[in-house]
């Protein structure tokens, strides 16, 4: 798992769609629309380490991981039961329109023994406006198997980035891990990475036309 070659970070996407009809707010308009990553900051995610994509069907970006995992047991650091990872990105959406995120599956593996649980944690924001409230998934052990969260935003409640300013997207996640009465001797962990890139973070767009 941890032998899988990352992609270059600081990697961008663009597709380039030709102009057609108006779309409605369901459907990515048309134009470029690129996901850019600018920085990459925490314990689960050195440099070199996260990249990110822009779904073909412009719905969606998916965000994959080489080295994000957080362990107790043998072989762990006092630290190492905590995992976090920051990333700012930039967002180009064609002009006339604005984004914000409807809905995050968050899919990854985990070895908990009986007896230790593991925590997904996240958020995201635009720059400059207020951090959307956390939302965290547990699992108890025992556990050896891919595990998966969904967070999905009631349409009502989407936040949408500032038509006409530029405004960077920022996502923050915490992986966790808590032996409990597994003892100090068994390995768990929780991951969010993988050999082949099937076990990626999904952020599905929601669009609007700006007035």
């Amino acid at each position: 798992m941890l032998n899988f070659v990352a992609a270059a970070a600081l990697a961008s996407t663009a597709i380039i769609f030709p102009p057609g009809g108006a779309p409605g707010d369901d459907a990515p308009p048309p134009g470029v629309i690129y996901v850019k990553l600018l920085t990459v900051n925490g314990s689960g995610c050195k440099p070199g380490t996260a990249a990110v994509a822009v779904s073909d069907d412009r719905q969606a970006f998916t965000v994959t991981y080489s080295e994000y995992l957080a362990k107790v047991g043998p072989g762990a650091g006092p630290a190492d039961f905590r995992k976090n990872c920051q990333l700012n990105l930039e967002v180009h959406v064609p002009q006339g329109f604005t984004y914000g995120i409807a809905k995050a599956d968050y899919r990854g593996f985990g070895k908990l023994e009986r007896g230790a649980s593991g925590t997904e944690k996240a958020n995201y924001y635009f720059q400059g406006m207020s951090e959307t409230t956390y939302k965290s998934h547990s699992w108890n052990g025992p556990l050896d198997d891919n595990w998966e969260a969904d967070d999905e935003v009631p349409i009502g409640a989407v936040a949408y980035a500032p038509c006409g300013e530029k405004r960077n997207f920022n996502i923050n996640t915490e992986l966790r891990v808590n032996a409990g009465t597994s003892g100090t001797r068994a390995t768990s962990f929780m991951a969010m990475d993988s050999t082949d890139a099937s076990l990626k973070t999904t952020y599905h767009f929601a669009w609007k036309a700006c007035p």
